[in-house]
């Protein structure tokens, strides 16, 4: 198993760095998303004064920096906001079963972002923007042409992809979808090559309980944090 690989301690800068550079504004070792795709920053994993302050200079002052599971704080003079508690975790393969594809489990373009926004709105997987979609592959399942539940892809370090906004909407839940969508996007990560990785709050334990029976192993424990900038 894969679980000391490096890249998955620093995935938000390891994507901004990488394959979500077109998507990254960025001022010397600081980056951040666009607004409109999503609210995670990242500095160097050592970082120093210069780092925190080319960050503020990027988002503003009295602004909001998500620092996700980054494990350095950043100077006394920037507001906690929140602070969660959850779990990284990867599934590896091996001899793990494979999945067959889904014929009910739909692409979602950019035409579906009002009904993905909707969606969002109702079940609050976490954030989730007008571009967010373009961070990866979004799958969806709709039933009576209705948008009922989706998932995507998020964060991608070198050789992994995050699975994330799981979420099914409230009148379509234990049908299985959130199974059947972490199924058809973990095939295709797996088919380009890559692994898949996901994050989740530890009170979560439902959902957590779903990734096991997937395949998923809790790789460590993280902190969610998010701060204002002074």
């Amino acid at each position: 198993m894969m679980n000391d690989d490096p890249v998955l301690d620093d995935p938000v800068g390891r994507s901004l760095g990488g394959r979500h550079a077109h998507l990254a504004r960025r001022l010397g070792r600081a980056a951040t998303y666009l607004d409109d795709v999503t609210t995670f920053s990242a500095v160097s994993t050592d970082p120093d004064a210069k780092d925190w302050a080319d960050l503020v200079e990027l988002l503003g002052p009295g602004a909001f920096a998500d620092m996700f599971s980054c494990p350095t704080l950043p100077p006394s003079s920037w507001e906690p906001v929140f602070s969660l508690q959850g779990r990284q975790m990867i599934r590896s393969g091996g001899d793990r079963p494979g999945f067959e594809p889904d014929p009910d489990v739909i692409e979602l373009g950019a035409d579906s972002v009002p009904e993905m926004l909707g969606l969002v709105a109702r079940t609050e997987p976490g954030p989730f923007w007008p571009r967010t979609h373009e961070l990866g592959t979004y799958l969806g399942v709709r039933v009576d042409g209705i948008l009922v539940a989706m998932a995507g892809e998020r964060l991608r370090p070198p050789g992994w992809t995050e699975i994330s906004a799981v979420c099914t909407a409230p009148g379509a839940r234990g049908q299985g979808h959130a199974a059947r969508l972490v199924c058809a996007l973990t095939a295709r990560i797996v088919a380009r090559g890559e692994l898949p990785f996901l994050h989740v709050a530890e009170a979560n334990t439902g959902a957590i309980a779903l990734y096991e029976r997937l395949g998923f192993d809790t790789r460590k424990q993280v902190t969610f944090r998010g701060f204002r900038t002074p």
